[in-house]
């Protein structure tokens, strides 16, 4: 008995191209967001997040595991390598955990 050769299509599927005159469906645009001050004061705090995460990983200023920014930031003074003062401001005016501690908060040491 001999086997039927395999032809290669039907190893694979098949994919139909578009034909060129058709057009591609539009999608509809995504709704604006509806309060754009939620926007701002979100987009805010990314940036400080941002901006503490940097200081985070900038080592000039010694490891910041197991300690929170501002002790950090309070060492790096005492040795006087000038850590940043916008990172003093913002700690200070925020007590929430996410600002307060490293980004290396939950991993144990």
């Amino acid at each position: 008995m001999t086997t039927k050769p395999r032809l290669i299509t039907d190893s694979f599927k098949v994919v139909k191209k578009a034909k060129r005159g058709a057009r591609k469906a539009k999608r509809p645009l995504s709704p604006p967001p509806t309060h754009q001050a939620e926007a701002g004061a979100a987009t805010l705090q990314e940036e400080e997040l941002r901006t503490l995460r940097h200081f985070d990983l900038d080592w000039r200023f010694g490891p910041c595991t197991g300690i929170s920014r501002l002790h950090r930031w309070e060492r790096a003074e005492l040795h006087g390598l000038d850590p940043p003062e916008e990172i003093r401001e913002l700690l200070q005016t925020h007590t929430d955990p996410e600002y307060s501690l490293s980004l290396w908060r939950d991993y144990p040491l």
